[in-house]
């Protein structure tokens, strides 16, 4: 991974070397992974609830995705919003490095809102970890 120079630190994914083989195995790790997640979520959302006080830094974040496929990008979307505490408000294309905004291989951006986030470089962080999981698990050849 390599951090973009830009303002929104948007990290650059390398295609991966791994087998078709091992694709129902990443499938499963991913899966697993989310689940973690998901319960770790649940936790800190809960805790605020039942706890005095708010918890709550919320923000909003624009992420440029890795996501190369309308499928990449809608799975990554209902992931983050499925996730207590995210919600993704909304994506668009947008050109970067010379593509036009129209383009159907123009970079995806993402428009997350985070309610547990220290700002939008953290909430960006843990989004590019999810999406590197993510992409990891479905495309056959991975990520690196």
């Amino acid at each position: 991974m390599q951090a973009d120079p830009s303002s929104d630190r948007t990290v650059d994914l390398a295609p991966g070397h791994a087998s078709a083989a091992s694709w129902p195995v990443r499938w499963l790790v991913f899966w697993c992974w989310y689940a973690w997640a998901l319960v770790t979520s649940s936790r800190a959302v809960l805790a605020d609830l039942v706890t005095p006080g708010d918890q709550a830094r919320s923000g909003i974040a624009r992420i440029r995705s890795n996501c190369r496929t309308d499928a990449e990008v809608t799975m990554l979307s209902a992931l983050i919003t499925l996730t207590p505490g995210t919600l993704t408000l909304g994506t668009r294309r947008a050109g970067a490095r010379g593509e036009e905004p129209g383009d159907p291989g123009a970079r995806r951006l993402l428009y997350v809102h985070g309610l547990y986030a220290e700002d939008a470089d953290a909430l960006r962080e843990e989004i590019h970890e999810m999406e590197r999981r993510l992409l990891h698990a479905m495309r056959k050849e991975g990520v690196a």
